[in-house]
């Protein structure tokens, strides 16, 4: 098979995915690897020849490889994940909206331009998690303990546009991620960022089934095959607190083949959009609101 690997700057000495892309070229498969961010892109000859099998994204938040990948669904090919899947988690206000309307336990959600504007949010809720809603890898997470501290970690969030703050879901001090690749689930417990006083710890442990259908429910509800879901296990069980895309895989076995296997079953299995002057009907009439706000 054939493959395009879009590959932003940050990623450009990472194992996950640039290791998956050497076992791929190790198993006999063909492999272009495109940086958007850095390559003068001749849009029709990767775009409009359709020479590849599947287009596969390993980008960062904003970045120019979202909107290549959407066109190359656009005009038929497949792409890994599935396009229309990747937006929704990337904005963290859009997904939350999301998750809560199809019933996936997350916690209550409000979205600000401004922080000013989170100081409306009652103090019964506090404390409060706050960050960007285009945060990726925890960049610029923030525990608001009280009401009073909000000024300092505004400050320090000023510029990032759209925030989303949440309540503290209280835990053990440790968060559970669960990888999936290609229906595949794995688990690992890591040290929350929150908690940056404790000793770092991260391992793999045993996926109990309660999580297991949580993370899941999340593929199905966002349409995602290679994914990763940050879990808390709160007083009335586990709780969604952030979704991305093609994660790091780090701490799952054997990850390189598994992720590899992973996209050749789902470029053979095929994931595109309808052709230019479809409008796909899950995206049709659909609005996100500004300002959300939804029971766990």
């Amino acid at each position: 098979m054939r493959f395009c690997f879009l590959v932003e700057e940050h990623y450009r000495n990472d194992g996950m995915p640039l290791d998956v892309v050497r076992r791929l070229t190790d198993w006999g498969h063909q492999v272009d690897v495109v940086r958007p961010g850095s390559s003068l892109l001749d849009l029709g000859g990767l775009v409009r020849a359709g020479d590849h099998d599947a287009w596969v994204l390993k980008t960062v938040s904003g970045g120019p490889g979202l909107g290549l990948l959407e066109a190359a669904a656009a005009v038929g090919l497949t792409t890994v994940n599935d396009a229309r899947a990747i937006r929704p988690v990337r904005d963290k206000a859009q997904a939350a909206v999301i998750a809560a309307h199809r019933g996936l336990p997350v916690p209550l959600t409000w979205a600000a331009a401004r922080w000013e504007d989170l100081a409306r949010i009652p103090d019964a809720h506090y404390p409060l998690v706050v960050k960007p809603a285009d945060g990726s890898s925890g960049r610029a997470v923030h525990l608001v303990e009280r009401p009073d501290l909000l000024p300092r970690v505004g400050a320090v969030l000023a510029g990032e546009g759209l925030l989303i703050a949440q309540p503290y879901v209280p835990n053990g001090g440790t968060d559970l991620k669960i990888y999936s690749a290609g229906g595949e689930l794995f688990a690992t417990e890591r040290t929350s960022p929150l908690h940056p006083g404790r000793p770092h710890r991260e391992r793999p442990v045993t996926l109990a089934p309660a999580v297991a259908a949580v993370a899941a429910q999340v593929g199905e509800v966002f349409g995602l095959d290679l994914f990763g879901v940050d879990v808390l296990l709160g007083p009335d069980g586990p709780v969604v607190v952030d979704v991305n895309d093609f994660p790091s895989f780090r701490q799952v076995p054997h990850a390189v083949s598994t992720v590899a296997r992973a996209v050749l079953r789902l470029a053979r299995s095929g994931s595109s959009w309808p052709s230019v002057g479809a409008v796909p009907a899950q995206a049709a009439g659909h609005t996100v609101p500004a300002v959300i706000g939804g029971a766990a």
